[in-house]
Protein backbone atom coordinates (compact mmCIF):
# COMPACT_ATOMS: atom_id res chain seq x y z
CA UNK A 1 0.00 0.00 0.00
CA UNK A 2 1.77 3.19 -0.52
CA UNK A 3 1.28 5.76 2.03
CA UNK A 4 1.71 9.53 1.49
CA UNK A 5 3.25 11.89 4.27
CA UNK A 6 0.91 15.03 4.31
CA UNK A 7 2.16 18.37 6.07
CA UNK A 8 -1.07 21.07 6.78
CA UNK A 9 -0.15 24.81 6.47
CA UNK A 10 3.01 25.43 8.37
CA UNK A 11 2.90 28.57 7.50
CA UNK A 12 4.36 32.00 9.41
CA UNK A 13 0.99 32.84 10.08
CA UNK A 14 0.01 30.36 11.77
CA UNK A 15 3.12 30.20 13.97
CA UNK A 16 4.25 32.52 16.73
CA UNK A 17 4.65 35.83 15.95
CA UNK A 18 2.20 35.36 12.84
CA UNK A 19 -1.32 37.07 12.62
CA UNK A 20 -2.58 33.91 14.29
CA UNK A 21 0.10 32.07 16.04
CA UNK A 22 -0.07 28.34 17.26
CA UNK A 23 2.08 28.05 20.49
CA UNK A 24 4.43 25.40 19.45
CA UNK A 25 4.06 26.32 15.81
CA UNK A 26 7.63 27.38 14.96
CA UNK A 27 8.69 24.28 16.69
CA UNK A 28 6.86 22.01 14.98
CA UNK A 29 8.41 23.33 11.26
CA UNK A 30 11.61 22.36 12.20
CA UNK A 31 10.29 19.09 13.71
CA UNK A 32 8.67 18.41 10.30
CA UNK A 33 11.52 19.68 8.18
CA UNK A 34 13.64 16.60 9.48
CA UNK A 35 11.05 14.33 9.63
CA UNK A 36 10.51 15.11 5.87
CA UNK A 37 14.30 15.03 5.55
CA UNK A 38 14.70 11.81 7.06
CA UNK A 39 11.29 9.96 5.54
CA UNK A 40 13.12 8.53 2.12
CA UNK A 41 11.46 5.32 1.37
CA UNK A 42 9.13 5.51 4.02
CA UNK A 43 6.80 7.37 1.98
CA UNK A 44 6.03 7.23 -1.86
CA UNK A 45 5.31 10.98 -1.85
CA UNK A 46 5.42 13.83 0.66
CA UNK A 47 2.61 17.06 -0.26
CA UNK A 48 1.95 20.15 1.82
CA UNK A 49 -0.83 22.18 1.56
CA UNK A 50 -1.12 25.83 2.41
CA UNK A 51 -3.91 28.80 3.21
CA UNK A 52 -3.91 30.97 -0.14
CA UNK A 53 -6.56 33.70 0.82
CA UNK A 54 -7.79 36.11 -1.53
CA UNK A 55 -10.89 36.39 -0.31
CA UNK A 56 -12.64 34.25 2.04
CA UNK A 57 -15.63 36.09 3.27
CA UNK A 58 -16.63 35.61 6.59
CA UNK A 59 -13.74 33.22 7.35
CA UNK A 60 -11.82 36.50 8.09
CA UNK A 61 -13.10 38.61 10.96
CA UNK A 62 -12.78 42.08 13.27
CA UNK A 63 -14.49 39.64 15.83
CA UNK A 64 -13.53 36.52 14.95
CA UNK A 65 -14.66 33.59 17.00
CA UNK A 66 -11.94 31.53 16.17
CA UNK A 67 -13.46 28.76 15.63
CA UNK A 68 -15.05 29.24 11.86
CA UNK A 69 -13.58 33.25 11.90
CA UNK A 70 -10.22 34.15 12.30
CA UNK A 71 -8.40 37.34 11.66
CA UNK A 72 -7.15 37.98 8.11
CA UNK A 73 -4.08 35.48 7.30
CA UNK A 74 -2.21 33.57 4.74
CA UNK A 75 -3.15 36.23 2.09
CA UNK A 76 -1.53 35.27 -1.76
CA UNK A 77 1.41 36.97 -1.75
CA UNK A 78 1.84 38.37 1.98
CA UNK A 79 4.80 37.52 4.14
CA UNK A 80 2.21 35.26 6.63
CA UNK A 81 1.15 33.09 3.98
CA UNK A 82 4.54 31.79 3.40
CA UNK A 83 6.30 28.68 3.92
CA UNK A 84 7.60 28.94 7.81
CA UNK A 85 11.58 29.43 7.69
CA UNK A 86 12.25 26.26 9.63
CA UNK A 87 10.03 24.08 7.28
CA UNK A 88 10.55 26.31 4.07
CA UNK A 89 14.18 25.38 3.16
CA UNK A 90 12.67 21.17 2.59
CA UNK A 91 10.36 22.30 -0.02
CA UNK A 92 13.33 24.23 -1.47
CA UNK A 93 15.06 21.31 -1.47
CA UNK A 94 12.59 19.29 -3.44
CA UNK A 95 11.79 17.27 -0.22
CA UNK A 96 8.04 17.79 -0.81
CA UNK A 97 6.42 16.53 -4.17
CA UNK A 98 3.69 19.06 -4.67
CA UNK A 99 1.99 22.09 -2.80
CA UNK A 100 -1.92 21.96 -2.81
CA UNK A 101 -3.61 25.33 -1.91
CA UNK A 102 -6.72 25.96 -0.63
CA UNK A 103 -9.04 29.09 0.75
CA UNK A 104 -9.14 31.14 -2.00
CA UNK A 105 -12.52 32.09 -1.45
CA UNK A 106 -13.53 30.25 1.43
CA UNK A 107 -12.58 29.02 4.81
CA UNK A 108 -11.23 25.87 3.29
CA UNK A 109 -10.02 24.14 5.95
CA UNK A 110 -8.52 20.69 4.90
CA UNK A 111 -6.30 20.20 2.11
CA UNK A 112 -8.29 17.70 0.54
CA UNK A 113 -10.02 21.03 -0.80
CA UNK A 114 -6.56 22.07 -1.94
CA UNK A 115 -5.39 21.88 -5.83
CA UNK A 116 -2.41 21.77 -7.15
CA UNK A 117 -0.43 24.62 -9.49
CA UNK A 118 -2.34 22.51 -12.27
CA UNK A 119 -5.55 22.23 -11.35
CA UNK A 120 -5.50 18.80 -9.39
CA UNK A 121 -6.89 18.08 -6.36
CA UNK A 122 -5.52 16.48 -3.41
CA UNK A 123 -6.96 12.95 -3.40
CA UNK A 124 -7.42 12.38 -7.37
CA UNK A 125 -3.19 13.07 -7.33
CA UNK A 126 -2.57 10.77 -4.23
CA UNK A 127 -4.63 8.03 -6.08
CA UNK A 128 -2.96 8.59 -9.33
CA UNK A 129 0.34 7.42 -7.36
CA UNK A 130 -1.09 4.68 -6.01
CA UNK A 131 -1.57 5.99 -2.70
CA UNK A 132 -3.92 3.86 -0.17
CA UNK A 133 -2.91 5.65 2.87
CA UNK A 134 -2.01 8.75 4.49
CA UNK A 135 -0.24 10.07 7.35
CA UNK A 136 -1.07 13.88 8.23
CA UNK A 137 0.93 16.07 10.55
CA UNK A 138 0.73 20.54 10.49
CA UNK A 139 -1.03 22.61 12.38
CA UNK A 140 -3.37 22.89 14.21
CA UNK A 141 -4.54 20.03 15.35
CA UNK A 142 -7.89 21.09 16.28
CA UNK A 143 -8.90 22.58 13.08
CA UNK A 144 -7.12 22.27 9.73
CA UNK A 145 -5.64 18.89 10.58
CA UNK A 146 -8.41 17.82 11.64
CA UNK A 147 -10.17 18.70 8.57
CA UNK A 148 -7.74 17.43 6.57
CA UNK A 149 -7.51 13.83 8.35
CA UNK A 150 -11.24 13.94 8.14
CA UNK A 151 -11.61 14.35 4.61
CA UNK A 152 -8.80 11.79 4.31
CA UNK A 153 -10.87 8.93 5.74
CA UNK A 154 -14.39 9.98 3.96
CA UNK A 155 -12.31 9.90 0.55
CA UNK A 156 -10.94 6.34 1.64
CA UNK A 157 -7.68 6.48 2.46
CA UNK A 158 -6.41 4.90 5.79
CA UNK A 159 -5.28 7.99 7.93
CA UNK A 160 -3.13 8.42 10.48
CA UNK A 161 -2.09 11.28 12.66
CA UNK A 162 1.48 11.75 13.94
CA UNK A 163 0.70 14.40 17.02
CA UNK A 164 4.03 14.54 17.89
CA UNK A 165 3.97 16.34 14.68
CA UNK A 166 1.36 18.85 15.36
CA UNK A 167 0.14 21.39 17.18
CA UNK A 168 -2.63 22.45 19.20
CA UNK A 169 -4.86 26.23 19.36
CA UNK A 170 -6.16 24.87 22.77
CA UNK A 171 -6.37 22.05 25.09
CA UNK A 172 -10.45 21.76 24.86
CA UNK A 173 -10.75 21.98 20.92
CA UNK A 174 -7.99 19.42 20.68
CA UNK A 175 -9.22 17.01 22.88
CA UNK A 176 -12.67 17.32 21.17
CA UNK A 177 -10.76 17.12 17.73
CA UNK A 178 -9.36 14.22 18.64
CA UNK A 179 -12.37 11.97 19.69
CA UNK A 180 -14.07 13.65 16.41
CA UNK A 181 -10.90 11.68 14.56
CA UNK A 182 -10.97 8.40 16.69
CA UNK A 183 -14.31 8.05 15.90
CA UNK A 184 -14.07 8.39 12.09
CA UNK A 185 -11.14 5.39 12.36
CA UNK A 186 -8.30 7.61 11.96
CA UNK A 187 -5.24 6.30 13.66
CA UNK A 188 -3.88 8.42 16.46
CA UNK A 189 -0.33 8.22 17.24
CA UNK A 190 1.86 10.41 19.79
CA UNK A 191 1.54 13.19 21.70
CA UNK A 192 -0.39 16.43 20.49
CA UNK A 193 1.38 19.48 21.44
CA UNK A 194 -1.00 22.19 23.05
CA UNK A 195 0.74 24.89 24.93
CA UNK A 196 -1.27 27.47 26.26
Amino acid sequence: MGRALIVVDVQKDFCEGGSVPVKGGAGRAGAIADLVRTADGEYSCVVATRDHHIDPGPHFSDHPDFRDSFPVHCVVGSEGGEFHPDFAPAVAEGAVDEVFFKGARSASKSGFEGFAADGTPLADWLRARGVEGVDVVGIATDHCVRATALDGAKAGFAVRVLLDYTAGVAADTTATALGELRDAGVDLTGTPVVLT
